[in-house]
């Protein structure tokens, strides 16, 4: 079992995840985005939101800043962080061929006090 830390407990933070992530997919359905997978895992890697519109793909990496404050989300979608979204993208792509054409771009919403608080397109490249 986890220790709880200051953020509180896993189970909350989690909870809260899922909440910002609910959010930001609602507002990419109202903006016309098809939501394709949420919270897609392979190996150590998690896409939180995978979209499709007009031939791109936006892999969506969602913040809670409410959780995590605004000053870590930059720190926390680092070089690791986004090496590791782009791996599991490819896989994504890799295990539904349909989105094989697709332009993608790698793009992070930002939730505060329960609604989209920034959305980010374009936020990193494959290459960072």
């Amino acid at each position: 079992m986890s220790t709880p830390d200051r953020r509180g407990t896993p189970d909350s933070r989690s909870a809260k995840g899922r909440a910002a992530e609910g959010i930001v997919s609602a507002s990419l359905l109202a903006s016309g985005w098809d939501v394709v997978a949420r919270n897609w895992k392979r190996g150590r890697g998690e896409l939180d939101i995978v979209a499709f519109r007009d031939g791109v793909l936006a892999v969506v990496e969602v913040k809670d800043i409410d959780a995590f404050g605004l000053e870590s989300v930059e720190a926390s979608v680092g070089g690791r962080k986004r090496a590791r979204i782009v791996e599991t993208s490819k896989l994504f792509i890799h295990s539904h061929r349909e989105f094989n054409s697709a332009a993608v771009r790698y793009d992070v919403a930002t939730v505060a006090a329960g609604a989209l608080a920034d959305y980010f397109e374009n936020a990193f490249s494959e290459r960072t």
